[in-house]
């Protein structure tokens, strides 16, 4: 499994609220694709104009040449094409034995 992560900075509220609508509707289309195997959107607490969406993978492969070159990617695409322009980052990371088990 690869973990991707994308980190956007949006400075105006109205484009904050436009920015989750649109990965509202943008994630019907991950959740589609069979390279991926969940995702999260998360936004800032002290600066809230941070975003970071984490998206696991099957594998940096089947991402870029599944999923990108698959039927899924341009529905995705059209919905967020107005923000990517504010990527900041866009990686893969491998995860690592240091892990969270569960508390119960």
């Amino acid at each position: 499994m690869t973990v991707e992560y994308v980190r956007y900075r949006i400075a105006d509220p109205e484009r904050r609220t436009a920015f989750e609508k649109a990965y509202a509707a943008a994630v019907q289309h991950l959740y589609s694709a069979p390279q991926c195997l969940g995702y999260e959107l998360s936004r800032g607490v002290e600066e809230p104009e941070r975003y970071v969406l984490r998206i696991e993978w099957t594998s940096v492969e089947d991402h870029e040449n599944g999923f990108r070159r698959g039927p899924h990617f341009p529905p995705f695409l059209a919905e967020i094409r107005p923000f990517t322009g504010d990527i900041e980052e866009m990686k893969h990371y491998e995860r690592t034995l240091v892990v969270d088990k569960g508390r119960g």
